[in-house]
């Protein structure tokens, strides 16, 4: 990670994050998409690149769960063991927001998707960013997710800002599960 957090695009990429941009980074499967979770233009933003209806809802990643404090507050401590016991790494939780986090995000849910990732590029720009950021696949709406810098690119162009780094190990994206009910949303 300590490569990340000095590396040059990773900079330019927060710049762009507290300017409102969307920028384009490496996960642990995929290449994906984020912004500022609360910047409600630059998630516009991402919907109108990738096509994607605002009520389906985002993934927001962070680099540890202290990050999501604001909206982990008061959950009861059984269930904050279980993100702990699941973090860092491949893992995305649907947690109840309680209306912390904006409707664009949410979509037509009462639950939030929650990772916070193992991925030294995302833990690098959360790091430095200072908190979680929106993570979808780079992708428009039906087409593959980029698992290279060179397709992001085909994809998106100069509309986002790119990150140095290449896509983890993980030959899909992560487990989607319901913290409070345990069924999984995707395997």
């Amino acid at each position: 990670m300590d490569e990340y957090l000095k590396h040059p695009a990773s900079a330019t990429c927060v710049e762009a994050l507290n300017r409102g941009e969307v920028i384009a980074y490496p996960t642990e499967a995929v290449w994906g998409l984020g912004c500022d979770p609360f910047n409600s233009h630059a998630v516009e933003k991402i919907l109108t690149l990738k096509k994607r209806s605002a009520e389906k809802g985002l993934i927001l990643v962070a680099a540890t769960i202290s990050q999501f404090h604001f909206i982990l507050d008061g959950m009861p401590a059984k269930h904050y063991a279980q993100l702990e016991q699941s973090w860092p790494g491949p893992h995305t939780w649907l947690v109840p927001h309680h209306d912390r986090v904006e409707r664009i995000v949410s979509g037509s849910h009462d639950t939030i998707a929650l990772r916070v990732s193992a991925h030294p590029v995302v833990k690098a720009l959360c790091e430095l960013y200072g908190g979680p950021i929106v993570s979808t696949s780079a992708n428009p709406q039906a087409l593959p997710a980029a698992r290279s810098l060179q397709q992001a690119q085909r994809y998106f162009g100069d509309e986002v800002f790119y990150s140095a780094g290449s896509v983890g190990e993980n030959a899909r994206p992560s487990l989607i599960k319901d913290l409070l009910t345990g069924q999984i949303i995707r395997a």
